[in-house]
């Protein structure tokens, strides 16, 4: 009996060590990660959010005199990545060595926006914004580094400045076409008039944004503590800041113009809206410019004039962007796209058989 029962242990071991290693020959399928369209806009809209900030703490670094807070480019000082003591005054080296950190932040923004278009399979046009966005921050960053080497010179800052602009509008864009279904066809939903006009807008609202890098240009504050008035645009800052204002009430009058189109064309409650908003935006900022020009353009004002600079940028791409849409798709695609929609619903089915088994 004691061999018998023996045996019939070694016989369960048997069984034991032969099934065990079947459990793993099967092992749960891995199955890619796929952003919905929610994960997506969030994304996308801390994107723009990033884009905006950038130009801010950017404003900062300049009214602080902290421009060359590190000296050279890409390394802080020569011969060292980060701030050095005694190499300039501690102040200027955190807000500088900062504003160069937050460009990875940024950089990190535009990789996760990336990946999750990619993988969710979205078009070719989401693509591309995505694309741009992130080769856009590289060239930030030389661009940056140019006018440090060249001690802040004023065209070089002004350089640096209007791209941020340009990758706004791009991050604005993005968030604004991404709802949009994949299959659905682009459709011209304002009439002739109004698209011109607004592509004059947006060539106005240009013009505004370049006289406003000159009247910087040739004001007080360069940058840097130490430079001083050298290598500042030698044009009367008087006459550079009215021809900047009345390049605003140009922007201002087509902008007006575009919204009694839009109530005349019957545009959508959302086309509407966006532009009232976009007006009121324009307000706010012709108000802290005329503050400005009466207070003697303080230091406060700078970063509150370029953050309302992104903001109108970007509503202005709102608006822009309610002129072609994406009619007749799929409805309630759950990543904006159908590709996407069935890789999701494969992933689904899998983690749910895995589940089961």
């Amino acid at each position: 009996m004691i061999v018998i029962v023996a045996g019939s242990r070694v016989r369960l071991g048997a069984v034991s060590t032969a099934t065990t290693p079947a459990s793993t020959e099967n092992p749960t399928p891995k199955t890619p990660w796929i952003p919905t369209l929610r994960i997506q806009r969030i994304a996308a809209f801390i994107l723009l959010l990033a884009q905006g900030g950038i130009t801010v703490t950017g404003s900062i670094v300049r009214v602080t005199g902290s421009g060359l807070g590190c000296d050279t480019w890409p390394l802080c000082h020569e011969g060292s990545l980060v701030p050095q003591a005694g190499a300039a005054p501690w102040i200027h080296q955190a807000i500088e060595f900062g504003n160069r950190l937050l460009t990875f932040v940024v950089a990190a923004a535009a990789i996760a926006v990336f990946f999750m278009v990619l993988r969710a399979k979205r078009r070719t046009e989401i693509l591309v914004y995505s694309i741009i966005s992130g080769l856009g921050i590289v060239l930030q960053a030389v661009l940056g580094g140019i006018s440090v080497l060249m001690d802040l010179h004023w065209w070089t800052v002004a350089i640096h400045f209007l791209p941020s602009m340009v990758l706004v509008w791009v991050a604005a864009l993005l968030y604004t076409r991404l709802p949009q279904p994949d299959d659905g066809a682009p459709t011209k939903v304002f009439p002739t008039a109004i698209r011109v006009l607004l592509l004059i807008s947006v060539i106005s609202l240009a013009v505004v944004l370049a006289t406003g890098t000159m009247v910087t240009g040739a004001g007080p504050h360069s940058g840097d503590a130490g430079v001083g008035m050298e290598g500042r645009l030698e044009v009367d800052i008087d006459l550079m800041a009215h021809i900047h204002g009345y390049n605003m009430y140009v922007y201002l009058a087509f902008t007006l113009i575009v919204v009694g189109l839009l109530y005349r064309a019957k545009a959508s409650g959302a086309a509407k809206q966006t532009s009232w908003v976009l007006i009121a935006m324009i307000l706010i900022q012709g108000a802290i410019g005329i503050a400005q020009y009466n207070l003697g353009v303080p230091r406060w004002s700078i970063p509150v004039h370029i953050a309302m600079s992104s903001v109108v940028v970007a509503f202005s791409a709102f608006l822009y962007a309610h002129g072609v849409v994406r009619q007749g798709g799929t409805e309630e695609l759950r990543t904006g796209s159908p590709t996407g929609d069935e890789r999701l619903r494969q992933r689904e089915v899998a983690q749910a058989n895995a589940t089961a088994a």
